[in-house]
């Protein structure tokens, strides 16, 4: 069984490895532009008519393709070449900045031709995501794959504290064609990054699905995973309550604290020297207490911080409680998407983290605009005291609905099944195609058998059956078949050739060992419509 080792290691030990180094200076250089171009585009919108609608609308412009387009960049990332997808995207993007930075120099760029731009630049972000995330185990070995995470998440974080303060600079320096200019580079030097990575395809590549049925196989993986479920749960449960601290942070600032624009820089510079204390401690935290035990005290300190953030009048207390906060946010996500990384295969990685990405995103605007809304309607202080009660109420559910333990399954892929030998070649497209499988099971090792159905059920339904079912025969009591469909031929034959974990295979083992002789497979194909 693959395990990953629980003795601590450095959060920078990943950073030991060059190419992993390489890209993800990389990727903290794209981030920063990335913010930098929020604020320059926000910054060109200040003086136009409906000013404070179209500032808002950068925003959602931004981010709005994530939602739409991170479950189709997962299936593009798992059908096609990753390295190569991500070079592409990376191109597209360089185009869409040097579109803004010629466009704003020239003096032409109108409100509506920058918000379309800004959502090409977030359809290239929704198409990268899946894609970076899904390669990350393949530059560094399973065991860091946790502090990989914490070290994107610290990223992520000092990107967004750190490059609107450099953008406000250059902005009101130089101009906003030099923010537009700086985020098309750091996409150029991004591609670069990835154009000297030689990447060594996977032994397992096998031909491209198609777009649609990718997109439903990883839609049934998801659903029929009980690990995915709940690492979904817990996400949604933390973000909508816990994103009211980013949404209305510029609040607290101008008016419980009376900050200016520099004193909302400070605010957000505490919440990323804190995500990066955190993860200098958080090895040791994880060694020390579980995957849940983590989640609970980290969202407990959140909801502590909320609460002092909605009584406290003072900025210097503002700005020290911001650091443990800081600290929580990037324990709660680093860990979760490491969780994620870790749990899902490499056939169906980018669809399972476009769906978790989703969900992160999803959440994120649906909270930030929960929490506005109830801060017009019944105040600033009274909607932090309650976002503080929603967070903690979801660490109550914790114990109702926890994270389940998965670091111990194989996930490398394996091929259980030997290749079918049929008298006839059906057509890949050719479908449905029932499976049946007839086990004979002594009456002592029915019980174990029937105990093995449920996971052997999930099993196949997350490598492509769309029914399932188990049956007794009448004429012989002791003969069990297990009756599958899969959409097309082509899909069962991916079941063949990699779909199946390790874990998969150990099942599978279990339950053949309760069948004597071996079972019996037979494949049934359908029948054209026969011609009158």
């Amino acid at each position: 069984m693959a395990t990953i080792t629980t003795a601590p290691q450095s959060t920078w030990a990943p950073l030991r490895i060059r190419v992993f180094r390489v890209l993800w200076l990389a990727v903290l250089g794209s981030q920063l532009g990335t913010w930098m171009q929020t604020v320059g585009a926000q910054w060109l919108l200040v003086d136009e008519p409906n000013a404070g609608t179209l500032v808002s609308l950068v925003q959602t412009a931004g981010t709005l393709p994530v939602l739409l387009l991170a479950l189709p960049g997962g299936v593009l990332a798992d059908s096609l070449d990753r390295r190569r997808l991500l070079i592409w995207v990376q191109l597209f993007q360089v185009g869409v900045g040097v579109a803004l930075t010629a466009l704003t120099l020239a003096g032409v760029m109108t409100p509506p031709l920058l918000l379309t731009l800004t959502f090409a630049l977030g359809c290239g972000m929704a198409l990268t995501n899946p894609a970076y995330q899904a390669v990350i185990p393949e530059l560094v070995p399973r065991s860091q794959i946790p502090e990989a995470a914490a070290l994107g998440s610290i990223g992520m974080n000092l990107a967004r504290s750190v490059g609107p303060a450099l953008a406000g600079l250059l902005v009101a320096h130089v101009g906003v064609a030099a923010v537009f200019g700086i985020n098309a580079v750091s996409f150029l030097v991004f591609a670069v990054a990835l154009f000297l990575w030689h990447r060594r395809p996977p032994e397992d590549a096998g031909l491209p699905e198609p777009f649609v049925a990718a997109l439903r196989a990883g839609g049934r993986y998801v659903r029929h995973s009980p690990v995915m479920r709940r690492l979904l749960l817990r996400v949604s449960v933390f973000i909508v309550p816990a994103v009211a601290l980013w949404a209305l942070l510029p609040l607290v600032a101008s008016r419980r604290l009376g900050m200016g624009a520099g004193g909302y820089g400070l605010l957000l510079g505490a919440l990323g020297v804190g995500a990066v204390l955190g993860a200098l401690v958080l090895p040791r935290i994880r060694s020390a207490l579980s995957a849940n035990g983590m989640l609970a005290a980290a969202g407990l300190t959140y909801a502590v911080v909320l609460a002092i953030l909605a009584l406290v009048r003072v900025p210097a207390v503002a700005v020290v409680v911001l650091v443990p906060a800081g600290a929580a946010w990037m324990a709660v996500l680093s860990s979760l998407n490491a969780e994620v990384q870790l749990f899902l295969p490499r056939w169906v990685r980018a669809r399972g983290l476009g769906t978790y990405q989703t969900v992160f995103f999803g959440g994120q605007a649906i909270g930030a605009v929960l929490w506005g809304l109830v801060a017009d309607r019944i105040g600033l202080v009274p909607a932090l005291l309650a976002a503080g009660a929603a967070t903690a109420l979801g660490v109550a559910t914790i114990p109702l609905g926890p994270l389940l333990p998965s670091r111990h399954l194989n996930r490398e892929p394996a091929r259980p099944w030997p290749d079918p030998h049929l008298k006839i070649e059906p057509d890949p497209d050719a479908g449905p195609v029932v499976v049946e499988v007839s086990y004979t099971v002594a009456p002592e090792d029915e019980a174990a058998f029937l105990a093995a159905m449920p996971r052997l059920r999930r099993s196949r339904q997350r490598t492509g059956a769309v029914q399932w079912g188990v049956f007794r025969t009448g004429e012989s009591p002791d003969q069990l078949v297990e009756v599958y469909v899969v959409p097309s031929w082509d899909e069962h034959l991916r079941q063949h050739s990699g779909r199946m974990t390790g874990a998969d295979e150990e099942l599978e083992r279990h339950v053949r060992a309760l069948s004597h002789p071996e079972p019996r497979v037979v494949h049934r194909l359908p029948i054209e419509p026969l011609r009158r």
